[in-house]
C-alpha cells in the first residue's frame, strides 16, 4: 500500500474529523444505542453514554485506519478522491496514528468502565474492519462486502453486551439483519459506480461476476432479508408497531430489488453522472434501492428503539 498524495495543504480539524467517517459513525452509534436500550438492563446513564462514546470512537478509529490503508485506491475513485489522505490534507502516518490511538482508547475505556465482553467485541470489530476487510478481503474477493459486513453488523451486539454483560440470541438477531442487509445495499451502489472500483482494482461483484449476476444476488439477499427483519416481532424483541413497519418495509425492499433484477442497471460502462444519486435512466432502479435501503434500516431500528423507550409490550409468540 503506497499512499497517494496530491498536495501538501495544511490539515484542519475538519479533515481529521472526516477521517472518522462521521456518516458511517452515525449509523453505528444508532444501531448500538438500539441494542443497548433493547437489552432492558439497568445501567447508569453516565455509563451508558460512555459505552456509546466508546463505540463511536471505535468506529471512528476503524474509519481512520481504513482511510490510511486505502489512500492509494481512494485517489483513483471519484467518490473518495477528495478524502483527506489522498487529497494531501492529512499525512498517512497521522491517519494511522490517530486510528491506533483511538482504537486503544475506546477498547480500554469500554473494558474498564463497562465490561470486558463489550470491550472484546469492540476490539474484534475494529480489527476485523481494519485488517480482515480493509487489508485483505476488499482487494482479494468479490465477497468482500458479504464477509466484511460483519464489522458493520456488530454494533448492536456491542451495545447490548455493554448494558447487560451478555449477548443473547436477540442481540445476534439484530446483527444478522444488518449483515444480510449489507450486500443488497452496497451492491445496488456498486452497480452504478463499478467503473470507479474497476479503476482502483477493487473486485466488486459487478466487475467480477457481471451486472446480471449482481442484480440476481441482490434479489436473493432481499428475499432473505424481508422475513429475517420481521423475526424480532416473534422473539419478544419487537412489538406490533415493529411488526407492521418491518412487514411493509420488507415488501417495498423486495419490490425495489425486483425492479433492479428486471432492470439494466450496471450494463452500461458508467451509469453515474455527477452526484451519488444522479444516475442515468438504466441505473435508476439501483439508485432507488440504495436510497431506500438506508431509510429502511434506520426506520426498523428507530421503531425498536421507540417501542422500548416508550415501554410498549413486545409480541410474545415464541418468546
Amino acid at each position: 500500500m503506497t499512499p497517494a498524495v496530491t498536495s501538501a495543504a495544511p490539515a484542519r480539524w475538519q479533515d481529521f474529523a472526516q477521517l472518522l467517517k462521521p456518516r458511517v459513525m452515525s449509523l453505528v452509534v444508532f444501531t448500538a444505542l438500539t441494542g443497548l436500550v433493547c437489552a432492558r438492563a439497568p445501567v447508569n446513564p453516565i455509563l451508558a453514554a460512555v459505552a456509546i462514546l466508546c463505540i463511536a470512537v471505535g468506529a471512528g478509529a476503524s474509519g481512520a485506519l481504513n482511510m490510511w490503508y486505502d489512500s492509494d485506491i481512494d485517489a483513483l475513485m471519484r467518490r473518495t478522491r477528495g478524502r483527506p489522505v489522498p487529497a494531501g490534507r492529512v499525512q498517512g502516518a497521522d491517519a494511522l496514528a490517530l486510528g491506533v490511538v483511538l482504537s486503544l482508547f475506546s477498547v480500554m475505556l469500554m473494558g474498564m468502565a463497562l465490561n470486558w465482553l463489550a470491550a472484546s467485541l469492540l476490539a474484534f470489530t475494529i480489527v476485523f474492519y481494519a485488517v480482515v476487510y480493509t487489508m485483505w478481503l476488499k482487494r482479494s474477493t468479490a465477497q468482500n462486502i458479504v464477509i466484511g459486513g460483519l464489522a458493520g453488523a456488530l454494533p448492536p451486539v456491542i451495545g447490548w453486551a455493554a448494558a447487560a454483560g451478555a449477548a443473547p440470541l436477540n442481540a445476534w438477531l439484530l446483527c444478522a439483519i444488518i449483515f444480510i442487509w449489507t450486500p443488497p445495499h452496497f451492491w445496488a451502489l456498486s452497480l452504478y459506480t463499478s467503473d470507479d472500483y474497476a479503476k482502483a482494482g477493487v473486485p466488486m461483484m459487478p466487475n467480477v461476476a457481471g451486472a446480471a449476476s449482481t442484480r440476481r444476488q441482490i434479489l436473493v439477499y432481499s428475499l432473505l432479508l424481508a422475513p429475517l427483519a420481521v423475526a424480532p416481532a416473534f422473539t419478544g424483541l419487537g412489538g406490533g408497531a415493529y411488526l407492521a413497519v418491518s412487514a411493509l418495509g420488507g415488501a417495498v425492499f423486495v419490490l425495489l430489488a425486483w425492479r433492479v433484477f428486471r432492470s439494466r442497471a450496471g450494463d452500461a460502462p458508467d451509469d453515474r453522472m455527477d452526484g451519488l444519486y444522479d444516475v442515468k435512466v438504466q441505473a435508476a432502479a439501483a439508485r432507488n434501492l440504495f436510497a431506500f435501503s438506508i431509510l429502511y434500516l434506520a426506520v426498523l431500528f428507530a421503531t425498536l428503539l421507540v417501542e422500548h423507550v416508550a415501554g410498549l409490550a413486545p409480541l410474545r409468540v415464541f418468546a
